[in-house]
C-alpha cells in the first residue's frame, strides 16, 4: 500500500514536472516571441524632385524683374547725380596792356582774366583749348591754352595775354555812346562820346570728365565776348559775353 501510493505519487510528480516544463518553456517562447522586435530598416532618402517648367520660368522672372530694377536705379542715380556737365566760363576781365595806331592799322596786346567752374562730381581734364580774337569776321590773334586739370567742384581762374599783329581797320571807327571807366560792366551805355573799335574774343574749353573713374565723357565749353575799344588810347569801354 505505501509502495503503491509512493508510485502514484512519483507518477504524478513526473508527470506535473512535465507539465510545468512545457508550461516555462511556452511561457518563456511567447515572452521571447512578444520580446523580440523585427530588426530596424533606415528608411530609403527620397531623392528630391526636378523643378518643373513652371518653377524655372518664375525664377527668371523673378531675376529679370530684379535686375531691371537694379538698372533702372542706376540711371537714375547717374543721371541725378553723376551725369557730366560742361564747365561753366565766367570772363572777368578785358584789358589791352599796349595800344597804338598808325596810319589806319592798330596794334595791341589782349589780355583774358577767366573763371572756368567744374560742376561735376569728377575732375575735369581739359586740352585743345583755345582763345582766339576777331576783327569784322578774321581772326587777328590766336593762343592755345596749356593742357591742365581741373578738380570736381572747384573753380580755377585763367590769364591769357598775347600779342595781336598789326591789322588795318576795315572801317571808320564807330562812334557812339560807350562805357568809358573800363571796368568792364555794361556794353553800348556810356558817359563819353569817341571813336570805338569792337573786336570779338573767343574762348573754348575742351576735355573730358571720368565718371566713376569708368566712364570717359567728353565735355566742352564756350565764352564769346564782344569788347568795345577807345582808338585814341586803346582803352577797354566794356565788353558783354
Amino acid at each position: 500500500m505505501t509502495e503503491t501510493s509512493w508510485g502514484k505519487i512519483g507518477t504524478l510528480g513526473r508527470k506535473g514536472g512535465n507539465t510545468s516544463n512545457r508550461a516555462l518553456q511556452k511561457l518563456k517562447s511567447n515572452a521571447a516571441a512578444a520580446g523580440a522586435a523585427p530588426p530596424h530598416v533606415a528608411p530609403r532618402p527620397k531623392r528630391p524632385r526636378p523643378p518643373s517648367g513652371r518653377t524655372n520660368l518664375a525664377s527668371c522672372v523673378v531675376a529679370t524683374i530684379f535686375l531691371i530694377f537694379i538698372i533702372i536705379v542706376i540711371l537714375i542715380v547717374y543721371y541725378t547725380v553723376f551725369k557730366p556737365q560742361d564747365p561753366k566760363i565766367a570772363v572777368n576781365a578785358v584789358q589791352l596792356p599796349t595800344f597804338s595806331v598808325a596810319n589806319g592799322t592798330v596794334n595791341f596786346t589782349f589780355s583774358q582774366y577767366a573763371a572756368v567752374r567744374n560742376p561735376n562730381r569728377a575732375a575735369f581734364s581739359h586740352y585743345d583749348s583755345s582763345l582766339q580774337l576777331l576783327y569784322s569776321g578774321s581772326q587777328v590773334g590766336f593762343m592755345f591754352i596749356p593742357a591742365g586739370e581741373i578738380d570736381a567742384g572747384r573753380t580755377q581762374y585763367m590769364a591769357a595775354t598775347f600779342s595781336v599783329q598789326s591789322f588795318p581797320l576795315s572801317a571808320p571807327a564807330r562812334v557812339g555812346p560807350t562805357l568809358a571807366n573800363g571796368d568792364g560792366v555794361g556794353f553800348n551805355y556810356g558817359l563819353r562820346i569817341e571813336p570805338t573799335l569792337e573786336i570779338e574774343s573767343k574762348l573754348e574749353m575742351v576735355g573730358r570728365v571720368k565718371v566713376l573713374h569708368f566712364f570717359t565723357h567728353h565735355v566742352y565749353a564756350k565764352a564769346g565776348c564782344r569788347v568795345a575799344i577807345a582808338v585814341t588810347d586803346g582803352s577797354v569801354l566794356g565788353f558783354h559775353c
